[in-house]
């Protein structure tokens, strides 16, 4: 409360400086919110302008499948991250580990075949255990834009099922010098949460600068059943964004970015099976981007944009196994293993840069092209502390051996690209017949260091670097691939207020470094990468339609995507050599091949219907199925069919109120080892005030109660070992905005 006390007085004094120096009250980009328009108009019409396919253009003019989220969605619903309200979304499902590292899953695939970009720069980081959507302040967010399905080849590798683009808030030139801020203040009641996030945004015609930062806390999250252990958190984030104009149509841009998370529990994770317990000691990324645009170059070069940034992701874990092993000697004595303690560390470090022209080539065509140039740096290593008891047949000790043991569970390694894009989009027929054809080409490389098991062990106090069991698991090399995507979609007007969509593509995803390199040791058999594997290949198609009418808007699409040259594990065995004497041997593995070729199709839809003034109804559904066509089994990580109805009611100057109940039906589609799920309904409730103004300054009210019921169901998604058998129950929430 401390800190939130330091932001409100802070924001007195700003707003009090403001009013001395510059005479005037400036309302911000920021402050123009989606609440204005929101009250405004009781459903969108497709008028939100998006920039993902690399050129501004509103949703109704495209004819990509997009769901788009702004900041006004987080605001008035509980967000405990940005997977929550995106999980609202037709066709998009929530998976997590916990309640703070949250994933989605988009039309069937999860985030290993999605593209991550937090303001167009993309977040790569292990697929085990991403957290990437959670090292985000929901607070600081504008909007999300994602695409649903593989209808861009304007990223590259990865975005076989779409791309989830966050865009964070930003300041803005102005005609006149201006300050303004906000403080933004919630509490949640399902784990105590507490958070604030402050901003301050200061510019004038030829410059701006914005910086926000965010503390949060949380305690372990009630569930319908009882505490869910190990589900606390603890975040802290900075940013700093800032832009000049040295002259006239050309802008420089730049923004550091500090997110930061302590004692963050995870008590779900296929990374950490059985009874273990790990905790995210320390997580967090760091990026800093920047920009330089000019615009009106020539009547065809309508704009030059470079960009280059570096992201740093640190990922601290400490674990503990909470299993014993006892195995009888030789001798009859017993040695009984304990690990005490794992601490695995991963660094991954990611820079890159773009070139993008735009070329206005006739008054309805334009050209995009460009040069797309990034590299991923990992480093990897793990500390495990284990006790090794002799007990003679009556169990008593008789010597004790306390061991660590260094590991580096992947060589240090590293994964590159290197892209040339396209994109043309074409008006014909008087607009009614909107075309855009993309393509991409790229080089692939991956290389490693020598890797190996084992790096040095310490047995009572006494270290040896050069264990005779040392085994050598990956053999330095590199390796390199070429691929190709492409996508066309046509966006035909049938009326001025709606439109069909068909969408076709290929996409390709190189595979990740641990795919490639992983060397997980789990005893008795290993689970080993393959640098050699192939990318693997998808084709899509989309058809779609809409309707855009000021008291009735509807979205619905139908899918299918064929992917080949999936990635799996299967069984086998892994020829090692150690690397006193050579001496070669096998022991069992799963190891990652090219062998799957699998179908996804489904189909989902959203609409909303403005029934009298401000009283809105809405809908919406989405269905999946995935079938791995190879083995002629059901692919694992398929959302259920999930929906979601609601009432909101907006009274001009007062605020609204809405009631949503979302539902699931029971999942018994599952792959080898997933466990079936049943249906359920939750319901929610909202509301929130429209803006208070208070002079120079304004309030704005947000409140809610999640699981109105406090049932208890199970989400599919959820990876799990059986500790997340149940989600968050009852939660209240409220949150309040001061503007300045």
């Amino acid at each position: 409360m401390n800190k939130n006390r330091i932001c409100f007085f802070t924001a007195i004094l700003i707003t009090v400086f403001s009013s001395v120096v510059y005479g005037q009250t400036y309302v911000s980009q920021e402050n123009e919110t989606d609440s204005a328009s929101f009250f405004s108009s009781p459903i969108p019409l497709g008028e939100i302008v998006v920039s993902s396919l690399r050129v501004n253009r509103h949703v109704k003019e495209l004819p990509t499948s997009l769901a788009v989220v702004g900041a006004y969605d987080y605001q008035r619903q509980s967000a405990f991250t940005l997977s929550h309200v995106l999980a609202g979304e037709p066709g998009i499902s929530m998976g997590s580990d916990g309640v703070w590292a949250t994933n989605i899953n988009i039309r069937g695939l999860s985030e290993k075949r999605l593209v991550t970009l937090i303001d167009g720069n993309r977040v790569e980081t292990a697929t085990d255990l991403t957290a990437s959507l959670s090292m985000v302040d929901v607070n600081d967010i504008r909007r999300v834009e994602v695409i649903k399905g593989a209808q861009s080849s304007l990223y590259g590798t990865g975005a076989m099922g779409g791309i989830v683009n966050i865009i964070t808030k930003d300041g803005s030139f102005a005609g006149k010098p201006y300050l303004s801020a906000n403080i933004i203040s919630g509490y949640a009641s399902a784990n105590n949460l507490f958070n604030g996030h402050a901003a301050i945004n200061t510019g004038s015609e030829k410059w701006y600068l914005r910086i926000s930062g965010a503390y949060s806390n949380a305690n372990d999250i009630q569930t319908p059943e009882g505490v869910l252990p190990n589900s606390g958190f603890t975040t802290n984030n900075i940013k700093v964004k800032s832009g000049f104009k040295p002259f006239a149509s050309h802008v420089f841009k730049i923004q550091y970015q500090h997110n930061h998370a302590t004692d963050v529990g995870i008590p779900g994770g296929a990374a950490f099976p059985g009874p273990a317990e790990a905790t995210y000691t320390d997580i967090g990324r760091d990026l800093l981007d920047a920009s330089y645009e000019i615009t009106d170059i020539t009547n065809k070069l309508a704009s030059l944009k470079m960009n280059f940034f570096t992201q740093y992701i640190l990922r601290d874990v400490a674990m503990k196994p909470n299993t014993v092993k006892e195995t009888t000697l030789p001798d009859g004595n017993i040695q009984r293993t304990t690990p005490e303690l794992f601490t695995p560390t991963g660094i991954h470090l990611t820079n890159g840069g773009q070139v993008q022209s735009t070329w206005n080539i006739s008054g309805n065509n334009t050209l995009i092209a460009g040069i797309d140039v990034w590299a991923r740096k990992l480093t990897t290593d793990r500390e495990k502390y284990i006790t090794i008891d002799i007990l003679n047949p009556e169990e008593e000790i008789i010597k004790t051996n306390n061991v660590e043991r260094g590991e580096t569970p992947i060589p240090e390694s590293m994964f590159g690209s290197a892209g040339l894009f396209l994109q043309d989009e074409t008006r014909l027929l008087n607009d009614k017949l909107t075309l855009i054809v993309g393509g991409r080409t790229d080089g692939i490389w991956i290389k490693n260091k020598q890797g190996y098991d084992v790096d040095y062990l310490i047995v009572n106090g006494n270290r040896d670097d050069s264990p005779p069991t040392r085994r050598i698991t990956f053999e330095e090399r590199s390796e390199h691939n070429y691929s190709w995507s492409a996508n066309a979609g046509l966006l035909y007007k049938l009326l001025n207020d709606m439109d069909v969509s068909l969408n076709f593509a290929r996409s390709f995803r190189a595979p990740s470094l641990e795919e490639s390199y992983k060397y997980i040791d789990l005893g008795n058999f290993v689970r080993l990468g393959d640098p050699s594997l192939d990318p693997e290949s998808g084709y899509s198609a989309d058809l779609g339609l809409r309707i855009w009418k000021p008291k009735f808007t509807f979205q619905a699409g139908a899918y299918a995507n064929r992917l080949t040259n999936m990635i799996i594990e299967t069984p086998g065995e892994f020829v090692y050599t150690l690397t006193s004497g050579g001496v070669t041997d096998t022991v069992p593995a799963l190891i990652n091949t090219n062998v799957s070729k699998a179908l996804l199709y489904g189909a989902d839809f959203k609409l909303q219907y403005n029934v009298y003034r401000g009283l809105v109804l809405f809908c919406s559904m989405s269905y999946t199925l995935g079938r791995d066509t190879e083995a002629g089994e059901n692919l694992p990580q398929i959302p259920p069919l999930k929906g979601q109805m609601g009432v909101r009611y907006t009274y001009p100057g007062i605020g609204s109120a809405e009631i949503t109940v979302t539902g699931a039906s029971k999942q018994d589609k599952i792959a080898e080892g997933e466990l079936e799920t049943d249906g359920y309904t939750r319901t929610d409730l909202a509301f929130n005030s429209t803006k208070i103004n208070l002079g120079p300054s304004g309030l704005q009210f947000f409140a809610g109660i999640d699981n109105l019921t406090n049932i208890s169901y199970t989400n599919h998604l959820t990876t799990n070992r059986g500790e997340i058998s149940v989600e968050p129950g009852r939660n209240v929430y409220l949150r309040l905005k001061i503007s300045f």
